[in-house]
């Protein structure tokens, strides 16, 4: 019997090792809440490989576009919160999408912030076939044929529709608003001519302006882009309060340990400072910029009340 009792305890002792040793090589998958092949996707692409590689493990990136960045932040707030499971969230996820509707997931008590990732500015672009010289060029356009243009953007209550609605505001100017299931659909059909203007990152609207197939009117930041820097913002062009610089951080679902968090901070931060890391991201025309977990909760409610207050002051409506 004493026999037998020692075989079962070992044959549970084996069977809980295991399973914890299989837990620990699950894959970690960074789900992203947008379409394959634009910005934020090819941003978290890079961290899952840096990451992976540091790691030696598996991370893999769930591209789960739709509802604006609902369905995936949904998706994760509701994950096993063992850290296994992290978001790419971004300003519109958190902050914009969250200020314009009510959503099935709360931006703050749903969440562990893990930390920042970076910043990009919104730049203006327009098919080249409008052929038009500038931004005041544009807008007298606009004002010839109101409501004759349409302007692409990632969804509504995404940095692009955002800076669209505040630049239709401050120009006194009307566009229809087309809303896509990400940047990238977004992007194309500007391009391909079936919307004609679009505000998206410059990380991800830079290629198509370097290729000639989008044309850069301005930026809609603060200052402009080093790697535009011929294109003028809007506040040089006279137009003001159109300022809409993206974030991109990693969320992981509440009640994820606090060491898990806490790791998790410190391998993305470690990808951060790779210099390879930074010229993919910088290339792109977004800011590398790390923090710790309590930075960036604090800069997501800070940036949910001011998007709140830009609602309220606009007057905005999800389409």
């Amino acid at each position: 019997m004493k026999r037998l009792w020692r075989s079962c305890v070992a044959l549970v002792l084996i069977a809980a090792y295991g399973l914890a040793a299989a837990q620990a090589e699950k894959p970690i998958t960074i789900v992203v809440p947008t379409a394959a092949g634009g910005g934020n996707d090819a941003m978290a692409r890079t961290i899952a490989q840096k990451m992976g590689a540091l790691l030696n493990r598996s991370v893999i990136v769930d591209n789960r576009a739709g509802g604006n960045g609902a369905i995936a932040a949904e998706y994760v707030s509701k994950a096993v919160p063992d850290g296994n499971t992290l978001m790419f969230g971004y300003v519109a996820t958190h902050a914009m999408n969250p200020a314009l509707q009510k959503l099935r997931y709360d931006p703050i008590k749903d969440f562990e912030p893990v930390g920042l990732v970076g910043y990009s500015p919104t730049v203006m672009v327009v098919n080249p076939s409008l052929k038009v010289k500038d931004v005041k060029d544009l807008v007298r356009m606009l004002k010839d044929k109101p409501d004759f243009f349409s302007v692409a953007s990632a969804g509504n209550g995404t940095a692009p529709h955002f800076a669209a609605e505040l630049f239709k505001m401050s120009t006194q100017t009307s566009m229809l608003h087309i809303p896509y299931k990400g940047s990238a659909p977004a992007v194309n059909d500007t391009i391909g001519g079936q919307t004609h203007v679009m505000f998206p990152s410059v990380f991800t609207g830079v290629p198509f302006v370097k290729a000639g197939r989008l044309q850069a009117l301005a930026i809609a930041g603060a200052k402009r882009s080093a790697v535009l820097p011929d294109v003028p913002t809007l506040k040089e062009m006279g137009i003001q309060g159109v300022e809409v610089d993206q974030w991109y951080a990693i969320f992981a679902p509440a009640k994820t340990p606090r060491n898990q968090v806490e790791r998790l901070n410190q391998l993305l931060n470690k990808v951060l400072q790779d210099k390879d890391t930074i010229l993919r991201i910088e290339g792109h025309g977004a800011d590398v910029q790390t923090s710790t977990p309590e930075q960036l909760g604090e800069m997501v409610s800070k940036d949910l009340t001011k998007w709140k207050q830009v609602v309220a002051k606009a007057k905005l409506q999800a389409d």
